[in-house]
């Protein structure tokens, strides 16, 4: 009997240090971009899922939003079509927008569904395209001065929460493929994972938006060292991003635009750690970089 509970012992502290946050998020609405490893790796797969239910069960309202890059190139690559990629943007012909809107919402999409309902009839599937969820224009980025044409790559309008809404109140988990419905050319677009999950986030009024990525976090100071910053306001990341590399690029943009637009923080965190949610939302460690609002008496001491 004492040796069961000495083992026993440690899960339970573990469950009451999570209180406080449990306390602090409850009710409230989380983003969370699934992106990344965790896309590829089925161990990682089902260990997102598994944090995702979670949450929706610690009495938080998960919304998941996903694009699906590696997938996408792989059917390109099927199909004869070649990736191409300008500014950190996808070049999306026609015909290309035909494979992501496959790929996103017919594969990517269904397979997270799928895992997330292994654990009750919860999650449901949309795209931006459903109920006007994403409205977008065509996006022309600047490339040395120039606009340039990717295609059918859009850049967000509007954001109608209505359908995401009505699934939280029912207690669903909303997954969000990235296709937008054009607001002036009947097209659908393509649009960048990372921003549209920001603007969801913005849009819900939500605690917290989550990035998953390939890396620890923000570096300090790469490739020079690898110390992650765990902690940057609004306007210290605004200073670095003409620094960061061109993937961290729309990760810390749609951080920014989060905080700036009434989320209360913004995290990037390792994908490729397991259950790394959970280790973010629910210690008092965290893991990653949090990115908060300027000047935001509410966050001081509050590191998860």
């Amino acid at each position: 009997m004492s040796t069961r509970k000495h083992t026993a012992l440690p899960k339970a502290q573990t469950l009451i240090e999570a209180l406080p946050w449990l306390t602090r998020h409850h009710g409230r609405t989380v983003v969370i971009k699934f992106g990344g490893n965790a896309m590829i790796d089925e161990d990682l797969k089902a260990a997102f899922a598994q944090d995702v239910v979670f949450l929706r069960h610690a009495g938080l309202k998960p919304v998941v939003v996903h694009g699906g890059g590696p997938q996408i190139s792989a059917q390109l690559d099927r199909h004869g079509l070649v990736s191409e990629f300008k500014a950190g943007l996808r070049v999306t012909t026609p015909e290309a927008m035909d494979v992501v809107r496959m790929v996103l919402a017919g594969q990517v999409q269904r397979e997270l569904v799928g895992l997330l309902n292994e654990h009750g009839p919860l999650a449901v599937g949309l795209t931006g395209e459903d109920a006007h969820t994403i409205t977008a224009t065509k996006h022309q980025p600047r490339i040395e001065g120039e606009l340039v044409d990717i295609g059918r790559v859009g850049e967000i309008t509007a954001i109608d929460t209505g359908a995401i809404e009505a699934l939280l109140a029912d207690g669903r988990i909303p997954v969000v493929s990235s296709i937008a419905r054009s607001e002036d050319d009947g097209h659908v677009y393509n649009v960048n994972a990372d921003t549209a999950a920001a603007a969801l986030a913005a849009a819900l009024d939500a605690e917290t938006l989550m990035v998953l990525t390939d890396v620890e976090g923000l570096y300090e100071d790469w490739p020079n060292s690898d110390e992650v910053i765990s902690r940057l306001t609004a306007k210290e990341l605004e200073k670095l991003l003409p620094e960061l590399a061109s993937g961290m690029v729309p990760k810390m943009e749609g951080c920014l635009h989060a905080v700036r637009n009434g989320v209360h923080t913004a995290r990037v965190i390792d994908g490729r750690v397991q259950h790394s949610i959970l280790l973010e939302i629910f210690t008092d460690e965290g893991i990653g970089t949090m990115v908060v609002p300027d000047a935001d008496p509410t966050s001081k001491g509050v590191d998860a």
